[in-house]
């Protein structure tokens, strides 16, 4: 498992992925992993609303076929969406060449689901690629490859709450944010029931909010 901010190591086995954005700018990036779904991330749209912030939910394809209409309350709020497989694949099932198969079975369900009339070239990175995120943080160098050459941008982290942790505390996971957020960090959250048991989401989530603007950062989507 790798905690808070990545090695070099990991840098260099995914080279061209995303992340950090502009460290000269004093903006934050947050996304969201593993929703959407009913119990968590309406709650999380309705924080980020209080703020006026938007983010970038990374979402896993079955659950956006279960709950279709959470998926477009994510776009309608006018957030940005990238692909997290379509089964959160497990770290130890890896089948590289099921993997892009997967990867393509979660993008059918987002542009499937999304609100009539809603235009499906907005959900590219600057019109460019669909932005993706591995689960659990990391695949192998093919996929990899196989992933990047489809025309996805992958997009890493420069700061992972561990809001998903249960040994961590609320006021650690917070600390950890505190501590490790720096101008242009991507900073990973999870609208997941696990986070939301540990209280850690809730509590990191609401505090970084008012933390971070009082200091003068924006917030983007990426």
């Amino acid at each position: 498992m790798f905690i808070e901010q990545p090695n070099i190591l990991l840098k260099k086995i995914y080279p061209s992925a995303l992340w950090r954005m502009d460290p000269e700018e004093k903006a934050i990036y947050l996304t969201f992993d593993d929703g959407p779904i009913p119990e968590v991330t309406p709650w999380v749209l309705d924080k980020l609303d209080q703020h006026n912030v938007k983010a970038t939910f990374f979402m896993v394809g079955d659950n956006v076929r279960k709950h279709p209409d959470i998926f477009r309350m994510v776009i309608e709020r006018g957030h940005s969406i990238g692909n997290h497989t379509m089964h959160h694949i497990k770290i130890f099932d890896r089948n590289s060449l099921r993997y892009l198969d997967d990867v393509r079975e979660a993008d059918k369900n987002i542009i499937d689901n999304l609100p009539e009339g809603f235009d499906s070239t907005k959900i590219l990175a600057n019109n460019q690629c669909r932005l993706f995120r591995p689960p659990h943080g990391f695949m192998n160098h093919y996929q990899y490859q196989k992933v990047k050459r489809a025309g996805y941008k992958v997009v890493m982290w420069d700061l992972v709450t561990r809001d998903y942790s249960n040994k961590l505390h609320p006021p650690q996971v917070l600390s950890n944010v505190l501590r490790y957020t720096r101008n242009g960090s991507i900073i990973t959250f999870h609208d997941s029931l696990k986070s939301w048991e540990t209280g850690n989401l809730q509590y990191a989530l609401s505090h970084s909010l008012w933390f971070f603007k009082e200091e003068g950062y924006k917030f983007k989507s990426l």
